[in-house]
């Protein structure tokens, strides 16, 4: 999506100028300091001097006129944001937003000073997930401050593009502003790319009748929900750029810039408001599918069920037909003296007879009522 003038490779060697209080070429260059990714003061968009502390860019700066500062914060201490602050004017309530972070993607303008949030998103294909970071932004006559709160965007590159190119860097702090903003944009493209990935093989597992698809729907609307916090709210950050325009006297080439960004913004929040409501439909298919499972699987628990109920009326009616001759038997076989029918010549046919009376009779009455 970049625009071409911003792809050009920069020269050998470029970036790596020093101003006129740098030791000698042979020496080795000091570090910077922690927090303190780059630093660049520009004239004319040319990289003039490349300071390695605070205190060397503030006195560049005042040096050089016409210059202009770029200077490049990862998580910074409070100190040093407190030492920018003072020397920028920069608002008292943008800069706590700035250390504390945790923002969503805004515009404000206090006088000539622009504080813009930008949160940009890459996709981990290992871990199958959204990565979110958060960048802030402060732009005045003269400075441009990054202050960034995760390992994404790419910001070196960004820096690269533009000192590629003077013409446009040229422009001044807007110039890096819109390339930062179309960097930002650029990531969400494989991040729709991955999550388009992960619903179709959520589809998959929905209609294979996997018992984990529920989770990861879950897991992947929340990454969802998360993104369109990042990209939706951009919207309105770009509509209130496109809006100065005309007020702010807005380069015509960064007005292309900042249009291609805006329509690619809106591709992106498209997709994903798409990814959302396919999500819940998803959703709300796996339930139904889940519910039928349930059912069939509770049509089969009732079946086993009633099987099991007609065996043990079965066994109940022969045990009740083999108790009855056990019975007569039983009483029959006591050994007593004086009991009825023992001297009796028919009594022992009579003992059978009755086992078997006893016998049919039950078999008749359980058969009637489906025991048997």
């Amino acid at each position: 999506m970049a625009d071409n003038r911003f792809v050009t490779p920069p020269p050998e060697g470029f970036g790596r100028r020093l101003d006129e209080h740098a030791v000698d070429a042979g020496a080795a260059e000091p570090e910077r300091p922690e927090g303190l990714v780059d630093s660049g003061v520009y004239v004319d968009g040319v990289r003039r001097a490349s300071p390695v502390g605070l205190a060397d860019t503030f006195r560049c700066l005042q040096q050089l006129d016409g210059g202009m500062a770029w200077i490049g914060l990862r998580r910074p201490s409070r100190a040093q944001v407190a030492s920018l602050a003072a020397e920028f004017q920069l608002p008292e309530l943008a800069v706590e937003d700035a250390i504390n972070a945790h923002q969503r993607p805004k515009l404000e303008r206090y006088g000539d000073t622009l504080f813009v949030v930008l949160r940009a998103a890459r996709y981990l294909d290992a871990r199958e997930a959204v990565e979110f970071a958060e960048l802030h932004l402060f732009l005045g006559p003269g400075f441009v401050i990054t202050v960034r709160h995760g390992g994404t965007p790419d910001l070196a590159a960004v820096r690269r593009r533009l000192e590629a190119d003077p013409t446009v860097l040229a422009l001044g702090p807007e110039a890096v502003l819109y390339a930062v903003l179309d960097r930002v944009v650029d990531g969400y493209a494989p991040v729709v790319a991955g999550l388009e990935n992960d619903i179709d093989e959520i589809e998959t597992e929905v209609f294979g009748g996997d018992p984990n698809a529920s989770r990861r729907i879950y897991q992947l609307s929340r990454e969802v929900i998360q993104f369109q916090r990042a990209a939706r709210p951009l919207l309105k950050v770009v509509e209130a750029l496109s809006g100065g325009f005309d007020r702010y006297g807005t380069d015509e080439e960064l007005r292309r810039l900042l249009r291609d960004v805006a329509d690619h913004l809106t591709q992106v929040v498209e997709r994903v408001d798409g990814f959302r409501h396919l999500l819940q439909n998803i959703l709300t298919v796996n339930a139904t599918l889940v519910s039928q499972a349930q059912n069939e699987e509770m049509r089969s628990l009732t079946a086993a069920s009633f099987e099991q109920n007609e065996e043990v009326k079965r066994v109940s009616a022969w045990a009740a037909i083999l108790f009855a001759p056990t019975l007569i038997g039983t009483v029959y076989g006591m050994n007593f003296t004086h009991m009825p029918e023992l001297d009796w010549r028919y009594g022992y046919l009579f003992a059978v007879a009755l086992m078997f009376a006893v016998c049919a009779a039950l078999y008749l009455l359980f058969k009637r009522r489906g025991w048997l």
